[in-house]
């Protein structure tokens, strides 16, 4: 079993973010301003040592370190999200340095989140930042020639002979039919036999055109949040987030407010663990998930969660993929910290959850 972390990128600092969040605006602004809501409340989370990491600034010697450390326990890869609009491309400085550094020691891939950035996390996703577009086939031309070198790479993932060339939502993409064409054709002409397209499915939806994809990632909890918990399941989570949001409204400036929305971790890892997964469908889990640095007592937080249920929740995920062929993985995910979904080393925790992936793989 092939465990993938999805790697977040935005642990450094550029001109887009300054406008748009202010100076020096990274990830760990929102995870150090957290502050705990309720009584045992793990927050803010603080990283092993202190360790707020700059992409930028000591890129190199953070992206070594991170690949021993997921070698060490395990982890085959990152599969990196990467923020491209049409010819413009956002944090893209860690994926340079990975780039130009070849004896980092890490397999990975390129993810491209392709969503519209809108001020989501203040609740106002009617507010664009910047749009996402996909342009014609001179256009993707560009983008193909921008992806190539990470495709020559040899750390880069491969199925077969077909980089693979993973995608936040194909399903929001209308032209994705001829785009997938010209990247095939001009995968062939780089000595490729096209690309290896995997879609998410997601809590939002998924690829349903018949053909235009090579398999499937679950982008996890949402994903089973949306389609899979049971009747009970759902009636729980809804009602106990009708109270809270309703209690807010009338008391909260009284008497403070309090998170909204939480949902049973175990209910989820169960889910992911009895689901029937097709041999192009690569399921995806969680380590844990805390989205109040973000989003306040409007976040979501999943309880229960712990390293021996993510080492129980692999561990039957790797009898049902035994045999396969590929047997991805998804692990959402390395460093989000300001989701709380993460198993980098932290204060509190110390290397549990780096323990509990390699505790699954033995």
């Amino acid at each position: 079993m092939k465990v993938m972390c999805m790697y977040l990128p935005q642990y450094h600092s550029f001109p887009e973010n300054d406008e748009w969040w202010g100076k020096d605006y990274t990830e760990w602004v929102a995870v150090k301003r957290a502050k705990p809501l309720f009584s045992g409340h793990d927050q803010p989370k603080v990283p092993l040592g202190k360790n707020y990491y700059d992409l930028d600034k000591d890129g190199a010697e953070t992206l070594t370190a991170q690949a021993a450390l997921a070698k060490k326990y395990g982890i085959y890869g990152f599969s990196i999200y990467q923020y491209y609009f049409c010819g413009k491309t956002l944090m893209e400085k860690p994926l340079r340095t990975l780039l130009d550094h070849p004896e980092i020691d890490i397999h990975y891939n390129i993810c491209w989140a392709n969503e519209t950035w809108t001020r989501t996390w203040y609740g106002l996703s009617d507010q664009v930042l910047i749009a996402q577009e996909y342009g014609t086939r001179d256009d993707w031309r560009k983008y193909f020639d921008h992806l190539l070198p990470f495709f020559c790479d040899s750390r880069y993932i491969k199925v077969g002979n077909k980089p693979i060339w993973q995608i936040y939502k194909t399903f929001d993409i209308p032209c994705f039919e001829e785009m997938r064409a010209a990247f095939d054709e001009w995968a062939r002409e780089e000595g490729f036999d096209g690309v290896y397209v995997i879609s998410g499915k997601t809590a939002a939806g998924c690829e349903t055109r018949s053909g235009l994809v090579d398999a499937y990632y679950y982008f996890e909890p949402g994903f089973t949040l949306k389609n899979a918990l049971s009747t009970a399941g759902k009636l729980a989570y809804n009602a106990g987030t009708f109270l809270r949001s309703a209690r807010n409204r009338i008391f909260g400036k009284k008497m403070g407010y309090i998170v909204e929305r939480r949902v049973s971790g175990q209910r989820i890892m169960d889910a992911i663990a009895k689901r029937d997964y097709a041999d192009n469908e690569f399921p995806g889990v969680i380590p844990d998930w805390d989205n109040t640095p973000r989003r306040d007592y409007k976040g979501l937080i999943y309880t229960g969660t712990s390293p021996a249920l993510l080492e129980e929740t692999l561990k039957k995920l790797r009898k049902k993929l035994d045999g396969r062929k590929e047997d991805f993985v998804y692990l959402n995910a390395w460093n989000e910290w300001g989701e709380g979904a993460y198993v980098e080393p932290d204060e509190s925790r110390g290397y549990a959850y780096l323990e509990a992936i390699k505790g699954a793989l033995q």
